[in-house]
Parts: C-alpha cells; structure tokens; sequence
C-alpha cells in the first residue's frame, strides 16, 4: 500500500491555513496515518505555529519541507502565499527525516547528520533522497548548491539519485527557512530517504537552447568565470549578445564528459575590468560550455517535456503522486504565464494523481534515468513515485 494526500490552502493566517490543510489531508486519509510528509510555504507564515499544529496532528509523523518562491499542487494549482503539504502512507516502503545543521559552514558535515538521522532509522537500503537545503542566509549570502550536492553524493554514493530544491524567500534574497518536524531552519539541510520497495523516475527540461559553438572554460574559481578559450568571459557573452549584458534569459549551457544533455548557470553579476561573471551557481574550470536562448513558449514547453521523460521512464503500471521543482528565475521570466506550467502538469498527468511543488532556488535531479545528480538552475523537475 502506498497512499499519498494533499492539502493547500491560500488562507492568509497561519492558524487558518494549517487547519484547512490538515482538514484536507484528514478527509482523504479516511483514518490512515501518515509515516512522513513535505511542507512547502510561503515566507509571510508563522512556520513555528504551522510546524506545532502539525506535530499535534500527527506526532509520528517524519516532516521535512521549506519555504518557496511560490506552490502548486492538485487541489489549488499554482499559488502564492499559499501553504501546501503532502502527506505519505505506506506498510511497504520506509520513509525517514533526517536534518544537518551548520550547512553553509560545513556542507560535509551537514550531509554526513542528515544521512545518518535518516537511514538509522530504516531497516533497507535507501533508494531514493528527498533534499530541500538552504539557500540564501540570514546575511544574504550563499550556499552552494553544488558543494551541497557532492557532499550528499559523498555520502549516500552516485547510485542513489538526490532530487529536490532549494528553500526560497519569494524572491527577496534575504532569508529562507527550512523545516525538519517541529524545528524552523535557517542553516540547515533535510532530507527525505525512501527505502523499501518504492518506484520512481524523474523528468529534467529548461527549454533554453545552446546557440553558436562549443567553447571550454580556460579560467574559473567557484562561481566566478574569468576565461572561455582563453578569452575573457564578458568578450565571449558579448561575441552571440551584441552589447546585451548577461542575464537570466541567456544562461550558460555546461556539458559534462562527452554527453549532448547539460545543466544551466545563471549569471548574476559582471565585472567590465576584469571581463569576469558571477554567476549562482559553482563553474566547473575546463568544462564545454554553450550561450543559451529560449522563447517563452521554449520555457513552458519544458515543463511537458520532463513530464513526459518522467512518466516514459516510470517503471510501475501508474505512478501514486509527482513531486515538481522548478526555478524561481523561470516564474519571473513567465511572468503572466507561469501558470502554464502546472496546467500543462495537470493535463499531462493522471487525472487523479496527487501533485504538490514548488519554485526554487536551485534544483537537484540526475540529468537522465540512471544517471548521476547535477545541480541545476532555470530547470523543471517531475519526480514520480509509487509502487508495484
């Protein structure tokens, strides 16, 4: 057995809100009690009385979740301001928390806390890791989402995939907060592990498209790239840009090894002296790398195509509930139409799966089935489960 329920509610108070969500959840539960659960909410909320209210509700219960740049689910679409959970029951598949502490000190560390809480918990091996870190800190710096993945990888080995995303602020930049049962976070990593007898497959589309050559990275320390063919990184912008600076819309494409499929970086700021880009996320130095365009219509398209990647992979008969990530730079580049994209979830998916989400600040997911996990940004992430 394996049920999966959601609530959402867009109620503006704390109290109100969780109450209607746990209602929700209560109703389709029909007297089962949930094992673990993913919270996903607003920044506004009070999480300390939303996290208390759900402990009172379901003591056991193994609860990870953050807050977003927006939510989305089967019972109210896409929302802002909003509060949604998805609650898991199963007697065949384990489900456990588990919480790293000091994660933009130690990504190492956190990992090694968060893995161990989990697995020691679970009679099986794990299969499958639900991870929702931190992202901006309480000083407006950042984590790295790649020193964050490879540290997990450490751990857990490349043969279990790590999906998920990193806890947003609704795109202030200041603070998120991550939750790990009744505790809110600010520094912190948790993890949802999924051992047992659970099936899943995972779907990965940006929509953006590499345009001119292949180049490599001749200079580049963490997230600032100095070099591309020997060239200052401004000068090769510029070349397939004009005098456009870079941004958001025009991501860097980096392939790894010899495969086509790559995952995105973002540039954030550049420095004219230095001909250098800051980008949000770590550049791997003498990487193939790519300028990328996309349309609007190429932007929602992906969302269907990592569906469809994702339920042509899926391994069962019908998958029990889906899970979606996707970046908070590809809502404010839809703008109006970022609907789109869980409408296009709704219609590609059965018409009764449950479906909860969130935008992010940064995705986890392997780049193809059996693959190893990248960090990615500007990316759609499905993530289907069930069982036999």
């Amino acid at each position: 057995m394996f049920q999966v329920v959601v609530g959402h509610s867009e109620d503006p108070d704390s109290q109100a809100a969780v109450e209607e969500v746990l209602l929700q959840c209560r109703q389709k539960l029909a007297g089962i009690s949930p094992q673990a659960g993913i919270l996903f909410a607003a920044i506004d909320f009070d999480h300390a009385v939303i996290l208390r209210q759900i402990q009172a509700s379901f003591p056991d219960l193994e609860l990870i979740g953050c807050t977003t740049d927006g939510e989305m689910s089967s019972t109210l679409g896409f929302q802002q301001d909003s509060l949604t959970l998805m609650l898991f029951c199963s007697d065949t598949v384990e489900i456990h928390a588990g919480v790293g502490y000091g994660l933009r000190e130690n990504p190492g560390t956190a990992a090694q806390q968060a893995v161990a809480q989990a697995t020691q918990k679970s009679s099986a091996t794990a299969q499958l890791c639900l991870a929702l870190p931190a992202s901006y800190l309480t000083d407006g710096t950042t984590t790295s989402g790649g020193a964050i993945l490879e540290a997990l990888k450490l751990v857990l080995g490349n043969q279990v995939p790590i999906v998920g995303g990193a806890a947003g602020d609704q795109f202030r930049f200041q603070t998120t907060y991550q939750f790990f049962g009744s505790e809110v976070l600010t520094n912190a990593l948790p993890v949802l592990i999924f051992s047992g007898s659970i099936l899943f497959s995972y779907g990965v589309a940006c929509g953006w498209q590499p345009i001119g050559r292949k180049s490599q990275i001749t200079r580049a320390e963490k997230t600032v790239l100095y070099e591309i063919d020997g060239k200052p990184a401004l000068e090769f912008y510029h070349r397939y840009l004009g005098n456009r600076p870079p941004t958001a819309e025009n991501p860097l494409a980096v392939y790894e090894d010899d495969s086509d499929r790559y995952y995105m970086r973002v540039p954030n700021t550049y420095d004219v002296e230095t001909g250098s880009i800051n980008f949000l996320g770590d550049i791997p130095d003498q990487a193939t790398v790519c300028v990328t365009e996309a349309s609007r219509d190429q932007i929602v398209a992906a969302a269907e195509s990592s569906l469809t990647m994702a339920l042509e992979c899926y391994p069962g008969t019908q998958p029990a509930a889906a899970l979606l990530f996707s970046c908070c730079c590809r809502r404010w580049l839809l703008g109006t139409r970022v609907n789109e994209e869980y409408q296009l979830a709704r219609k590609r998916l059965p018409s009764n799966l449950p479906i909860c989400g969130f935008y992010t600040y940064g995705e986890f997911a392997p780049l193809e089935p059996q693959g190893v996990t990248y960090y990615h940004q500007e990316t759609f992430v499905a993530l289907l489960l069930g069982v036999q």
